[in-house]
């Protein structure tokens, strides 16, 4: 059967709930879901690409015999009391690296999680999606035209809450499925490290160099027009944490680039930027560039710039450091090997980040020395066990 023959969940269930603003609505329905059986299905809408925060504008929860809850953050800021009934049940996610951050901001914090995303990865699926997994595990279609709207608008339209209930409709029985599958492949203690560690990471941080990920930043020459695009980064990143704006919606990074190489010295010459988003920011743009106009040769970035994790660029290794470089390349090997005989993908066997800390110092090329450096990173056990050997071998023969 062709995906498009495939049976279409236009609908939840049990129909499409009210969205909750009440604390009497959201004290009834915990009294529910302490009655009801099996995991916790949870999901939230964030408003990606037009907020600065990340945070959740509404948090959908579903367990059987307690059916669906649709509730405003907005209006339901503290949800710690649902998470504490539900801290002896397991809750299923899909992607929950990126919802478990904005949940514990309004007090959920699960004890125990399945991530569906995540599981399918372990299992090699191709396709990793919600719609996806649903449609492999349960043969079943799912409407999916919401994802990328902006769910900080109120009040939110009926089709977004059919989206939305229709997330957390069929995780439980995903995970089912999935459990079985990962048992059978011998991989359910596998995935049980892996959503600990996901479970328990820290959230998310900005990093210092985050700016040198501007689109197209090779196109500039030198320092000090690297230092302009870093000033406009900065000053777009201000002004949207402080407005809570998506700062791409405030200057794409083509108006960054666009604005350096114009040069502008007076406001107007900023709003003549042919594309400019925001005029009535030009003033904000011309600062930025001023004061990296004002700046020492000796404050001017550099154009290689640290790689991920303090580390120099790895695509300049086989210049800087030719050792190092050939240790990577041997570890890649290893690692997409490895990968390829469970039918894992490369990067959830080991982080490229993490294979590019294990390449760059050079030590005793002995399975203990790999294996205490693989846990020093964050590894996990399984990981640990399947890579130790084959990469301290490799490591070895150089």
């Amino acid at each position: 059967m062709t995906e498009s023959e495939l049976p279409l969940l236009s609908s939840p269930a049990d129909g499409v709930p009210d969205v909750m603003t009440e604390e009497a609505d959201l004290r009834d329905y915990i009294r529910r879901l302490k009655r009801g059986r099996g995991p916790l299905a949870v999901d939230t809408e964030r408003a990606s690409g037009f907020r600065y925060t990340s945070d959740a504008y509404l948090v959908q929860v579903r367990r059987e015999g307690a059916g669906t809850a649709l509730i405003d953050p907005e209006f339901l800021p503290d949800l710690s009391a649902l998470s504490e009934a539900m801290t002896d049940v397991t809750w299923v996610l899909h992607a929950a690296s990126q919802d478990l951050p904005c949940l514990a901001r309004v007090g959920m914090r699960p004890q125990e999680i399945f991530d569906t995303e995540l599981a399918a990865r372990l299992l090699g699926d191709p396709k990793v999606s919600l719609g996806a997994v649903v449609e492999r595990e349960l043969g079943i279609r799912l409407a999916k035209e919401f994802s990328a709207v902006d769910w900080s608008e109120r009040p939110l339209p009926h089709e977004w809450l059919v989206y939305a209930a229709l997330d957390v409709e069929l995780l439980d029985q995903v995970m089912a499925k999935q459990q079985a599958r990962l048992q059978a492949a011998g991989k359910l203690s596998w995935a049980r490290e892996e959503f600990e560690f996901i479970r328990k990471a820290d959230p998310p941080s900005t990093k210092p160099h985050q700016w040198r990920r501007i689109s197209r930043l090779s196109d500039l020459k030198g320092g000090r027009q690297l230092a302009m695009a870093r000033e406009l980064w900065k000053e777009r990143d201000a002004i949207g944490r402080e407005t809570n704006t998506c700062p791409s919606r405030l200057l794409p990074d083509r108006n960054i680039i666009a604005l350096v190489k114009a040069n502008p010295r007076t406001s107007r010459q900023v709003k003549k930027l042919p594309g400019l988003r925001n005029r009535r920011l030009a003033d904000h743009w011309l600062a930025a560039i001023e004061r990296a106009r004002l700046l020492d040769d000796s404050q001017l970035p550099s154009k290689r710039g640290p790689g991920k994790a303090g580390l120099p660029d790895h695509r300049r290794w086989s210049q800087s450091n030719p050792e190092a470089a050939e240790r990577l390349a041997a570890i890649r090997d290893v690692v997409a090997k490895v990968g390829e005989e469970h039918n894992v993908p490369a990067e959830n066997m080991l982080l490229p980040a993490h294979q590019r800390l294990l390449a760059w110092v050079e030590f005793p090329a002995s399975p203990a020395a790999v294996r205490a450096a693989l846990d020093e990173m964050g590894t996990r056990s399984w990981q640990i066990g399947l890579l130790a050997e084959p990469i301290a071998q490799v490591l070895r023969a150089l």
